[in-house]
């Protein structure tokens, strides 16, 4: 039984109809001409028009939108309709509400189309004899079909029909949605991974999928015919970042998008609880609508658990090598062919040339970060911590990779004969793959490196030399440092010095006012100063390196022996001014 009710003056069918209105759903791409495909729940006009109440109708114009998709339908009995429809809705009307002059009628032809209705059906003779050559001619350049129906047409009985056509074909996608979830978890709970369900979801739609972390790092993709061997063409399409991240932070879920090479994708979700642990996404040649969504939900729907296992399982061995490793930080993990054994059957090889790496996320670094919930905060360092893992590992899977809280230490094997901007070089290129170019909305982090170790037992004294570089790089260049330990130079002796108020009266008793920015000139003179101290006073270098004339350099070398004393000639007060220059580095004014 179907049940109208009144809206303003308008009736429109309840719920019942309106069976596939759900949000998630109505957020499709559009064509150009603005008509909505039939996706999912929804009918197009073409099947509309083959329900047997609808035998004899006829269509006057519009054809080319006959692919429009239903949702629902509306009764028209009164001429001021627009305020109560709806996208996807198509209109009955005996005529008798349509506006009698042409210009109103082919108003609202553009009226409706602009609302991306479906379409229009008019029982014409009795109050509409014809419809108008300039209202087809609207309805053809718009799209938007205009049926006539025949004068036998009973409205309940169209839509008795098209809700039966609705309900039948809203039962078949969750009947197979059902089938697909059912295969999957079965798949997962006999052992299967991320790559099944990607295989397993391929069987049914799509021609590649993948299954990324919450901030887009590919965890697993599998491809179907030219795309099994050539998955790496997915990355040129604009959804990836150079670093081959999936641009979650700017890619909508539920959204059929389409890019180079014909190429299609739609994104999903894939919760564990109320926590967003990943997306999963379908890549085809066409188009993706709301039925491919919803099986794409399913998959996502296994893909949790099968992460959400994975998560607990890791969170337990991660936890065990943690304790491991800090044990052998603190000296307490035995003889060396104690932790050589232990780090074997966990899968490290630590009996070769080393190198140690620390990260820490910076804290307070981004906007409102000091009070982002409890959750959000493990989240994210899980996140890091995870990045790193896997980077880490794609250059040495026999590497250590642990986390503690905001700190993820890193041990891999490195070239004995490795110079320090070759190990700088190497460990720049994971800080810039962790941070994905910058997207996903992680934190900021600092990050220091070792000398290299040959031995397992130096291993307390190689973390001290990261986390010494962590802590004066940060000081010294902000948030996103990357130092290693034997550039830090002087900066190691003055960073022993817990008292940075203590560095700072130092400073303004050697630089006096230059220490400060009471004046603009007096930061552009420290700087004058500082590259005249590194070129060893050599006035052509500094003024080629300034891009100063040289008589101007020559006044500026002046003035700053009037502020400071004759440095130029005095090697104990030139030594103490470079001090001072450091010290004002590691302050934070």
């Amino acid at each position: 039984m179907v049940h109208f009710t009144m809206l303003g003056r308008g009736y429109r069918v309840l719920d019942m109809v309106r069976v596939a209105d759900n949000e998630q759903y109505d957020r499709q791409d559009l064509p150009s001409t603005g008509a909505r495909p039939a996706l999912g729940d929804a009918i197009s006009m073409s099947e509309v028009l083959r329900v047997p109440s609808l035998l004899g109708a006829e269509v006057l114009a519009g054809s080319s939108g006959m692919g429009r998709s239903v949702l629902l339908v509306n009764v028209m009995e009164v001429p001021d309709i627009l305020p109560w429809v709806r996208p996807q809705e198509m209109l009955l009307t005996t005529g008798y509400p349509l506006p009698q002059e042409e210009a109103g009628l082919v108003g609202l032809i553009h009226d409706l189309a602009d609302r991306e209705l479906a379409g229009i059906a008019i029982k014409s003779g009795r109050y509409l004899d014809s419809v108008p050559h300039a209202v087809r001619q609207a309805a053809d350049q718009r799209g938007f079909p205009v049926i006539e129906l025949p004068a036998t047409a009973a409205f309940d009985r169209i839509i008795n029909d098209v809700v039966a056509r609705i309900l039948n074909r809203r039962a078949d996608v969750l009947k197979r949605a059902e089938h697909v979830l059912g295969e999957l978890v079965s798949g997962v709970v006999t052992g299967g991974d991320l790559t099944q369900i990607c295989r397993g979801l391929l069987s049914r739609i799509g021609d590649a999928a993948l299954v990324t972390t919450a901030d887009g790092r590919v965890l697993a993709e599998c491809g179907a015919g030219r795309f099994a061997e050539e998955l790496d063409v997915l990355r040129e399409l604009d959804c990836f970042d150079r670093s081959g991240r999936f641009l979650v932070e700017a890619e909508p879920t539920h959204i059929s998008r389409h890019g180079g090479d014909g190429m299609h994708w739609l994104s999903v979700g894939v919760h564990g609880g109320t926590r967003d642990i990943g997306r999963l996404v379908l890549f085809g040649r066409q188009p993706m609508g709301a039925e491919d969504a919803h099986l794409a939900e399913q998959a996502a729907a296994a893909a949790a658990l099968v992460i959400t296992k994975q998560q607990a399982v890791q969170a337990v061995e991660s936890k065990y090598q943690a304790d491991f490793l800090h044990d052998i930080l603190r000296g307490r993990a035995g003889t060396r062919r104690d932790i050589l054994s232990h780090a074997q059957s966990l899968g490290w090889d630590l009996d070769r040339p080393l190198l140690v790496v620390v990260a820490e996320a910076n804290h307070g670094a981004g906007p409102g970060e000091d009070e982002i919930p409890g959750e959000e905060v493990r989240s994210l360092q899980e996140r890091f911590a995870t990045a790193w893992t896997n980077t880490v590992r794609r250059h040495d899977p026999q590497a250590a990779v642990v986390w503690s809280s905001d700190e993820v230490i890193a041990v891999f094997g490195i070239d004995p004969q490795a110079r320090q901007d070759e190990a700088l070089a190497l460990v720049e290129g994971f800080a810039r793959a962790v941070r994905g170019l910058g997207g996903g909305g992680r934190r900021t982090f600092s990050t220091g490196i070792s000398r290299t170790l040959d031995d397992v037992l130096r291993l307390p004294e190689a973390y001290e030399e990261a986390r010494k570089a962590v802590e004066v790089g940060r000081r010294m260049d902000g948030n996103q440092s990357v130092r290693h330990f034997d550039s830090l130079g002087v900066f190691r002796l003055l960073s022993l010095i817990p008292d940075t108020q203590e560095l700072y009266a130092f400073a303004v008793e050697t630089l006096g006012v230059l220490a400060t920015d009471d004046k603009p000139e007096y930061a552009d003179l420290r700087r004058t100063l500082a590259v005249l101290l590194e070129h060893n006073l050599n006035v052509a270098e500094t003024a080629r390196a300034l891009h100063f004339h040289y008589n101007s350099l020559r006044y500026r070398i002046s003035k700053l022996e009037r502020m400071l004393g004759p440095f130029t000639r005095d090697a104990q007060r030139r030594f103490a001014i470079t001090l001072a220059l450091h010290a004002l580095q590691l302050t934070d004014r």
